[in-house]
């Protein structure tokens, strides 16, 4: 008499269930794999062989260049590499160089008075304080800013600082140079601000400006070249600007130099 083997049914049903569930990985795989080269055919057409990371590289250092303006989101096939990219070291390597660089001409091409004029202006955010912590949960700049968010985000007051920004921050200190910090932040952020500020070792700075009512309806590079016009109708020097934003450092008038740390995440004119 033969041998019914009553797990057959069993065996066929398991065998059935994970041949399905292969082949859903693989139409997965297969359409984001299409998706890949159709953004590929599209960036290519001179005959050039790219892959997505050259496609994602080549637009966050348009980003930097300044020929890439006034974009909502990154683009959704770059998101996961400028995530990458800002919690790599590659991000702390670029920083640090513009620190670098930063400190060089403040000890090369500064013929500072001491007289109490000689000034400073840093951003904050993303140049003293790193909003990554809050992009990291909200898309990597794959999502159109939500202000709201960030603002509540920010009033936590728990944006680490940025340490190779700290150390120009002292070196300017140590030399007696002003150090003005203009933020883009309303003025209702304050005490958030100063307090994340201090908790993360930046303190001893001279003034710390803020947008107020009758700024929010100026673009953020209106409202900093005005702010550079009253500290320069007040006697100031301004040796140089630190920020990651273009709107922090472009716009009349100027100062003598300006140093631009890498942000692909965003952009705000």
């Amino acid at each position: 008499m033969p041998v019914v083997d009553c797990r057959l049914p069993f065996v066929r049903k398991l065998m059935a269930r994970s041949v399905g569930i292969l082949l859903a990985i693989f139409c997965f795989l297969l359409g984001s794999a299409a998706a890949d080269c159709n953004i590929l055919k599209e960036k290519g057409k001179d005959g050039l062989q790219i892959t997505l990371k050259n496609y994602c590289e080549a637009w966050r250092m348009n980003v930097e260049l300044h020929n890439i303006r006034d974009f909502d989101v990154v683009p959704d096939e770059c998101v996961s590499y400028m995530g990458k990219y800002m919690t790599s070291t590659q991000y702390k390597v670029d920083s640090e160089r513009t620190i670098h660089e930063s400190i060089v001409y403040l000890s090369t091409s500064c013929n500072l008075k001491k007289d109490g004029t000689d000034a400073w202006i840093f951003d904050i955010d993303d140049t003293l304080l790193s909003t990554v912590p809050y992009y990291k949960k909200n898309g990597f700049g794959g999502k159109k800013l939500n202000l709201t968010s960030l603002e509540e985000w920010m009033t936590k007051g728990k944006a680490p600082a940025l340490q190779h920004s700290l150390k120009l921050f002292n070196e300017l200190k140590s030399r007696g140079v002003r150090i003005i910090l203009v933020s883009s932040r309303m003025e209702h952020l304050r005490s958030a601000t100063v307090d994340n500020l201090v908790n993360e070792g930046f303190f001893g700075w001279n003034s710390l400006l803020l947008r107020g009512a009758d700024d929010a309806c100026k673009d953020i590079q209106g409202f900093k070249s005005d702010v550079r016009k009253q500290l320069i109708s007040k006697g100031y020097r301004i040796w140089g600007i630190l920020g990651d934003q273009w709107s922090s450092i472009e716009g009349l008038p100027s100062a003598n130099r300006t140093f631009k740390l890498p942000n692909p995440l965003y952009y705000r004119a």
